[in-house]
């Protein structure tokens, strides 16, 4: 995987901390804006995403490692299985397996729940604060998605994979999110499931909160000089 020049920032271990919720309130008034990542942040749609990997792999005949794949999360299916070539020096048709995976995806009769830590968050912060979504998935998808969950119209934009060129783990996402709502990374806190993602939001000069089995963890963004 091509990964991103070097950030200006980087966080240190030293400064995770798990946060509860009054100190997670409170430590949340110092953002303008909210950047939410989707699937595993927003929506428990990881599931769903894996048994579609699945099916894809024993269509086109690849090696299926569930937990790697789930640490791909937030990047584009397509890119994907450019992964996939590189890690098992094999030759896939990245268009056409990320096409069957995303239809294996569609099919699959699930009933996506909504994750209540990060969705109370933005149901707390609507109307108080900026708020986006910087999702992997393609546009049509996430938007079908939001709308379900009943999150789509309190948002004040939405990036997908569609609408950016370079993905997680690099910063474009987060960075046009930000654009759109008129703010500066500085103002923005971002909350992801994923390393990758915890990279793009950094690579953007955003503190980050990581969803986790425990809650969720702080990783503040540092900068090299300090």
């Amino acid at each position: 995987m091509n990964q991103p020049e070097p950030a200006a920032h980087a966080s240190r271990p030293c400064h995770i901390e798990h946060v509860s919720q009054p100190e997670l309130l409170n430590h949340l008034s110092q953002y303008k804006g909210l950047i939410f990542d989707m699937d595993g942040t927003l929506l428990d749609t990881m599931p769903a995403h894996v048994e579609s990997w699945k099916k894809a792999s024993e269509h086109f005949g690849f090696p299926f490692t569930a937990q790697w794949l789930q640490s791909m999360g937030g990047m584009p299916s397509i890119k994907v299985v450019g992964e996939i070539n590189r890690r098992f020096g094999l030759c896939l048709n990245p268009h056409d397996v990320s096409l069957f995976k995303q239809d294996m995806f569609r099919l699959l009769d699930y009933q996506y729940q909504r994750i209540a830590l990060t969705c109370d968050i933005l149901e707390q912060a609507y109307g108080e604060r900026k708020l986006a979504v910087g999702t992997g998935s393609h546009r049509d998808n996430a938007l079908s998605l939001l709308k379900n969950a009943g999150l789509l119209d309190k948002l004040d934009t939405v990036i997908t994979a569609s609408d950016v060129e370079n993905h997680k783990p690099h910063p474009d996402t987060f960075l046009k999110a930000c654009h759109q709502i008129q703010l500066q990374p500085e103002e923005c806190v971002v909350f992801e499931d994923t390393i990758l993602g915890k990279q793009a939001a950094h690579a953007a000069g955003m503190d980050c909160f990581l969803v986790t089995e425990q809650g969720l963890v702080f990783y503040p963004l540092i900068n090299k000089a300090s």
